[in-house]
């Protein structure tokens, strides 16, 4: 295990790994179990133990993501929060998001919420086309969905996030705006939108649905989205996500900006004092020894985690990267190559720079991920 000293003068998140859901997506490619729910008392125990290697640590923002968190119902809720609460210093937390998908939220799950300090939900809804999630093997209708957001809201969350997927199988414009101009009208603050990935060895790479958007279609719907979403005041401030101002997630915000952070739970990554870690895919392993999970750890020297976090604070459109900042921080000798690449890209029309930010064009946010990999090219 790496050696965590408590450094209280940077912010860090603190990320928890529910695993558990009642049915597997049909895209989902994510380390999530259905039909184990048996097991939810032994797994949080196993968390406490795993939390208390880490003892003493502070953070700023705190979520609990999966899987389906909304399974763990008001009773493990209280023991997940009950638990973490003494064992770290979480008196700075200004942040607390709870995942959770419409057909598991209920109201004495989100007034333990409440009770325990969390101020943020994040909810699956994916479309409001029935017939678009039935393809992809979603368990709620989009009427749940909707129920769900409002009883989200008449608990006092103001502060709560959809997401939705774009390019799923039978989705065009039409639908698409009907999933949109609900979830603005519903007042949401934070909208994510996701494109369809369609992952090796998943039910849809393997049976793929007929009437799946084809790449210019999906860019279409992506432009006519983003169209939408700016001229309904959505600061597109991320790839996938849009936020009313005020409303971006801090959590995420803190992984794009290559801070620290702590993963509990199987498959869950960390950035700690310049150290990258995963634990093992594997809940079976992970409820006989929570304590020895960690499969790999990597020290990253600066010139490496420079590109890295280069690529992440690209992802920011608005904010994008200081590289002032940056060679203040990390030295200018770890950076001489990683600055001739983004000029490089600036003069073919990729990023912009203006002074010291450099920024992904927004036209070209679709096909970031083969753009931004050029960054930690030697």
């Amino acid at each position: 295990m790496p050696s965590l000293v408590p450094d209280l003068a940077r912010e860090r998140g603190l990320y928890v790994h529910i695993p558990f859901c009642v049915q597997k997506c049909a895209y989902c490619d994510f380390y999530s179990l259905p039909h184990q729910l048996d097991r939810l008392d032994s797994y949080l125990e196993a968390v406490a133990l795993e939390a208390c290697q880490y003892a003493g640590l502070k953070f700023q923002t705190l979520y609990v993501g999966g899987g389906t968190p909304s399974l763990l119902q008001a009773a493990g809720l209280n023991q997940l929060l009950g638990s973490l609460g003494p064992i770290f210093d979480l008196s700075s937390v200004t942040e607390a998001t709870l995942e959770a998908n419409p057909e598991s939220i209920t109201p004495d799950w989100l007034q333990a919420a409440l009770s325990r300090g969390v101020n943020r939900i994040s909810i699956g809804v994916q479309s409001l086309s029935d017939s678009e999630l039935e393809r992809v093997g979603r368990v709620h209708t989009a009427s749940q969905a909707m129920r769900a957001i409002e009883m989200t809201q008449k608990h006092g969350f103001r502060n709560v996030s959809a997401d939705a997927i774009l390019g799923l199988p039978g989705q065009d414009w039409t639908s698409l705006l009907i999933t949109l101009e609900t979830l603005i009208g519903m007042g949401l603050p934070h909208i994510s939108l996701y494109c369809l990935s369609i992952e090796p060895h998943t039910p849809l790479a393997i049976h793929p649905p007929p009437g799946i958007p084809s790449d210019d279609e999906q860019a279409e719907l992506y432009e006519n989205s983003l169209g939408l979403l700016h001229q309904r005041g959505y600061l597109h401030y991320e790839i996938s996500n849009f936020a009313l101002p005020g409303y971006e997630c801090r959590h995420n915000l803190n992984y794009w900006r290559g801070g620290e952070y702590l993963g509990l739970g199987p498959a869950a990554a960390s950035h700690f004092q310049g150290k990258r870690f995963k634990n093992k895919s594997d809940l079976e392993a992970y409820l006989q020894d929570p304590c020895r999970q960690i499969e790999e750890i990597e020290d990253l020297p600066q010139s490496k985690k420079a590109g890295e976090e280069a690529i992440l604070r690209l992802r920011l459109l608005e904010e994008g990267l200081n590289i002032t900042e940056m060679i203040e921080r990390l030295g200018d000798e770890n950076l001489v190559g990683l600055m001739w690449r983004l000029d490089q890209l600036v003069k073919e029309g990729f990023l912009t720079r203006s002074g010291a930010i450099y920024r992904l064009k927004p036209e070209w946010a679709l096909v970031s991920n083969s753009i931004l990999a050029r960054v930690l090219e030697d």
